[in-house]
């Protein structure tokens, strides 16, 4: 059986779920994997959402807590808001509870992307600080480290992402994810997959 990797993610403005189905073409181009795109739920009204300007969500579908545990690996992904993983994301999981009292999760390796509005805004922090969700379901943290060779040394472009995984910045949210920064994201995927394919072959 093929092994399934959810990318699972939250995107206001839209940042976020382009380096998703980034990481998921990467996951797809593994041999024996399956990768699915899952949106968390929205906690904010429409009214809000369209004060702030964001714009309608895809068709990707909503995911539930018990849904995570069908995964062999997953990657999870969300703007930061003052340096950490938004609220909409938090939300979600603060959810999980149940399978946290199980142990559900455990064992199962974990990635994470992000997007941020600055180059201090959170690129090594928001990772950093989301690394206590995994740590408490006993999932095993997959970071990108250096593999992705020299685009992470790039030091004349405007460049997200890090060791911990892929990233962009929004900006005013005008900008978009730059090819280097959706080549990292390409990058993730493939390697969080090969990882969690050998994972499930050696269980």
């Amino acid at each position: 059986m093929a092994a399934k990797v959810y990318i699972v993610y939250y995107s206001m403005y839209g940042h976020v779920e382009k380096l998703a189905e980034e990481i998921k073409k990467g996951a797809d181009s593994v041999e024996g994997v399956e990768a699915k795109l899952w949106q968390v739920p929205e906690t904010l009204p429409e009214e809000v959402l369209g004060k702030l300007g964001a714009p309608p969500k895809t068709d990707v579908p909503i995911i539930t807590p018990n849904e995570l545990v069908e995964a062999d690996g997953i990657i999870f992904g969300f703007p930061t808001r003052f340096g950490m993983m938004a609220a909409q994301f938090k939300a979600f999981m603060d959810a999980t509870g149940g399978l946290w009292g199980s142990q559900k999760l455990a064992g199962k390796p974990a990635g994470i992307f992000y997007s941020t509005g600055s180059q201090g805004g959170g690129q090594e922090t928001t990772p950093l600080t989301a690394i206590t969700q995994l740590t408490h379901h006993g999932m095993i943290f997959v970071p990108v480290g250096y593999t992705f060779g020299a685009g992470m040394f790039e030091m004349e472009k405007v460049k997200g992402g890090s060791p911990y995984g892929a990233g962009t910045f929004a900006g005013d949210g005008s900008r978009q994810p730059s090819e280097l920064e959706l080549g990292l994201a390409f990058h993730q995927g493939k390697y969080f997959a090969d990882i969690a394919k050998k994972l499930k072959g050696s269980a």
